[in-house]
């Protein structure tokens, strides 16, 4: 509790303009409503506030996007529903939880959190529209059902609209600016692992340091990229740029493996060129590293692609190993080069970088399977709750953890069982706040809209101080939004006023997330093992079909990067990292394809039919792999094609260079399953 203290009492600059920022947004939302005589304002107020989470323009705009889509076609479909079954009110709750299912799910099969927010809006909206409606099932019908849908989506989209409108133009805060920092972060962090991998005296557990650090700070880029497009016309372009980051990172951990790994587990084949260029390499990813000038650091990459040009074999050496590892070296300071350029365009724009794709987020039905289920059992069991107790105030145990369920599902066990933790203390902290200070005040008042926002100003402010930071984010986000709903400021606040409601409400909410923290306990969802092995499944269907794609690296890059950020969170408990490596050995075979179908197309054409082959048996071996098993078969695909490659050209420089890729391939096939079957089960 030390830090939530100090956040409250000694807050940092940041913390106190996010704080007025919310506050006067909140007090827009709520003026506006009122003027526009909605009958439940403090919806308003709960849009807002989850706007608030992320105070930078792009990020309120993108999330104000997504809630106001997903408000509307929550409203669509819940008129829908009462339309066909407001006089049957159990088939009206089960279609209602089918929708929030399908919504729960499909939100697991995204990684960036506003999309995510616009699927919990598309389903916890037609919830309320249906639950608010059937509440009073006497006097319903189409206008009363309209009516009330319009409500609740005027209500989102103030909220949405006035949070969007404060960001912009009180004290803004740009996406770009925190972009330009994490990807000067993940660019060293990169370096700095380029230098640890090559280091002959370096730990494993430093090499997996690295890439953990890596991996978390590349999946913030990538986030933040979608959102950095709508700050203004050069937004598209910093997108790009970030994308490319992304891109650039990935395929530099994808060569550098192939000499880390040499240097460590096969001395015998490091001939005096490889050793010369890994020097080569060691002195310049430092100096870059220490650079602080994008020139300094550009000039020292074309100083390095110059220095490794000129490393040759001796003469009359016909090693083709040799003869590949430089021309991945090379490769290597090429791919650097563009990461650089990339960094620079985030400031500038470079209309000379290719358009890179944004990063792909790894689709698992059965994950989202899983997470929708346990949405709809919530649900139930708190409809269960409703239609037995006839409580109105039993419809909070319906909605808001319902949003919690969606939110937080990606979240690990671990930490998602300390946030609910916290979130009930904040729940606890908001119950007598909101009896004893708020609504004690407010009954007293004489009903002035002026004297509401005075009264909510300063728990609004303390409760999104808490907000402002990601360890105290919890206790905030359970203040302010069941505070919210206990208040329920309005113009008519006699429900609010009885303690008997706001008593029964407060425990609805706090009972509310005692049920969903135990079903996450009880419905954690597909185990570690299960998951890494379809995580392997799909990069093995991924290798299968990678000749066929336009554009296969940056395909492949955008497939693999959340799939590697999934492994090492699965993979950190473990001592020995296997399945980090074997992931990282499942993107360096990505790559190593590709390189190996731009050259074959550059001797013979397209016409090569052992390519196919070879293709196929190569993902089959990295799926034997991770098996702890070594497919004989690749090795026997490897040398169908090089005849192949012979017959048609005759034996040459490129078809050296492709036999050491042979070579380099199968030796890191053939380690990787020794040390997946030395792992125990």
């Amino acid at each position: 509790m030390g830090i939530v203290f100090q956040t409250l009492l000694m807050p940092e600059r940041r913390s106190v303009i996010f704080a007025l920022k919310g506050v006067i947004a909140m007090s827009m939302a709520l003026t506006l409503s009122m003027f526009l005589n909605l009958d439940r304002p403090y919806w308003a107020l709960i849009s807002a506030v989850f706007l608030q989470m992320r105070p930078e323009s792009g990020l309120v705009i993108e999330k104000a996007i997504f809630q106001i889509t997903g408000t509307l076609v929550g409203g669509l479909v819940g008129i829908l529903i009462l339309s066909q079954f407001i006089y049957y009110p159990y088939l009206a709750v089960g279609i209602v939880t089918l929708w929030l299912g399908l919504n729960s799910a499909l939100s697991a099969m995204v990684r960036q959190t506003n999309f995510i927010y616009g699927f919990a809006m598309a389903g916890v909206t037609a919830e309320i529209i249906v639950l608010l409606v059937m509440v009073s099932p006497s006097t319903a019908d189409s206008q009363a059902v309209f009516a009330v849908a319009q409500a609740r989506v005027s209500e989102m989209i103030i909220g949405a609209i006035c949070a969007g409108i404060v960001s912009h133009l009180f004290w803004p805060v740009k996406v770009k600016d925190g972009l330009q920092i994490q990807s000067r972060s993940v660019i060293n962090q990169t370096l700095n692992y380029l230098v640890a991998e090559l280091d002959p005296s370096g730990s494993h557990e430093n090499r997996h340091q690295h890439i953990d650090a890596i991996m978390q700070t590349l999946s913030l880029v990538s986030d933040d990229s979608s959102a950095v497009a709508y700050e203004g016309p050069e937004g598209p372009g910093r997108s790009r740029a970030a994308n490319q980051i992304c891109h650039k990172v990935l395929s530099l951990l994808a060569v550098i493996q192939i000499f880390g790994r040499l240097q460590r587990r096969h001395t015998e084949m490091m001939t005096p060129a490889i050793t010369e260029l890994l020097d080569q390499f060691r002195k310049a990813f430092s100096k870059i590293a220490e650079a602080d000038d994008f020139n300094d650091s550009y000039e020292q990459v074309r100083i390095l692609r110059k220095n490794i040009s000129e490393v040759r074999p001796p003469e009359g050496s016909n090693h083709p190993f040799e003869i590949r590892m430089l021309k991945t070296g090379l490769e290597l300071t090429a791919d650097l080069a563009i990461l650089l350029r990339a960094f620079r365009a985030l400031e500038e724009r470079d209309s000379t970088l290719l358009k890179a794709p944004s990063m792909h987020s790894h689709r698992d039905p059965l994950v989202g399977l899983v997470t929708g289920l346990r949405t709809s059992l919530y649900f139930l069991i708190g409809a269960f709750l409703w239609l037995n107790t006839g409580s109105p105030a039993a419809l909070m145990i319906m909605i808001l953890p319902v949003i919690f369920s969606i939110m937080l599902a990606r979240l690990p066990l671990m930490i998602l069982s300390v946030v609910l933790r916290r979130m009930l203390i904040g729940v606890l902290v908001a119950v007598p706040v909101a009896i004893f200070y708020a609504l004690n005040l407010l009954a007293q008042s004489s009903g002035q809209l002026v004297l509401l926002l005075l009264v909510l100003a300063g728990p609004y402010f303390i409760g999104l101080l808490a907000l402002s930071k990601r360890e105290t984010l919890p206790y905030g986000l359970g203040f302010c939004i069941p505070f919210t709903i206990l208040v329920r400021p309005s113009m008519d606040m006699s429900l609010a006023f009885s303690v008997d409601y706001t008593l029964s409400a407060a425990m609805a909410i706090f009972v509310g997330v005692i049920i969903l923290y135990w079903l996450f306990q009880l419905i954690e969802g597909p185990s570690n093992q299960l998951l890494i092995r379809r995580l392997f499944k799909a990069t093995t269907e991924d290798l299968a079909g990678l000749k066929n794609r336009e554009n296969a690296e940056a395909w492949f890059n955008r497939r693999m990067e959340d799939r590697l950020l999934r492994l090492i969170n699965y993979d950190q408990r473990s001592k020995t990292r296997v399945v980090t490596d074997l992931g990282l050995t499942g993107l360096n075979l990505g790559h190593v394809s590709i390189r190996l179908h731009s050259l074959c197309e550059s001797i013979v054409g397209a016409d090569l039919r052992a390519v196919d082959e070879w293709q196929s048996a190569l993902a089959k071996a990295f799926m034997m792999a991770t098996k702890g098993q070594f497919d004989e078969g690749f090795n026997n695909a490897c040398v169908i094609l090089n005849h192949e490659l012979i017959r048609k050209v005759g034996k040459t420089s490129q078809t050296d260079m492709i036999q050491g890729m042979f070579q380099r391939v199968n030796l890191s096939l053939q380690r990787s399953a020794e040390v997946m079957a030395e792992e125990p089960n």
